[in-house]
């Protein structure tokens, strides 16, 4: 009897300000169209310090931390790439065809057609300018998705949620 169980996966990609940078945008989103996968969520961000930190919570206490945080927010490339594009992929396999495409987190060590392989590298400083973040594994697919985006904004939900009442909501709208 064949199998037929689907291995339905979402997983976080973000460009990373160097991509911005480099304008390798269309380029990244063109290789990732490979893994014929659908986009379930897209947005530019700003990446505050505090989302940072939740982002890379597994690495802190690591000499390059402080770094890293600059980073993802921009700051080693200023205005106007301060921010990320961070995106939500869904399909089966996800995660695997995600990093396949992706490349070794060191763009050094990574396979030259992938995406780090090819557009990334690494500073006189050391920093890994790897252009890409991938989530790593199904949970840490779940912790990223949670943090960049609210369930509103997937076309497609993966997660469990809730609705809920907020009162004095402070929200900016247009003029």
């Amino acid at each position: 009897m064949e199998n037929n169980t689907k291995n339905v996966q979402q997983v976080l990609i973000l460009i990373k300000p160097d991509g911005l940078k480099k304008s390798l945008t269309g380029n990244i989103l063109t290789k990732l169209s490979e893994a014929k996968l659908v986009i379930v969520a897209a947005k530019v961000v700003q990446v505050s310090r505090q989302l940072a930190e939740a982002h890379y919570e597994h690495l802190k206490g690591k000499p390059f931390f402080d770094e890293l945080i600059r980073y993802i927010q921009g700051e080693l490339h200023g205005k106007p790439y301060n921010r990320v594009l961070a995106l939500v992929y869904q399909g089966d396999n996800a995660i695997e065809l995600m990093r396949k495409l992706a490349g070794a987190t060191n763009p050094e060590e990574a396979d030259p057609i992938s995406i780090r392989g090819a557009y990334g590298r690494i500073t006189t400083k050391g920093v890994y300018e790897n252009v890409i973040h991938c989530s790593s594994d199904p949970s840490e697919a779940e912790r990223e998705i949670k943090l960049w985006f609210e369930p509103s904004e997937l076309a497609e939900a993966a997660y469990a949620s809730r609705k809920i009442i907020v009162e004095k909501l402070e929200k900016t709208v247009w003029a």
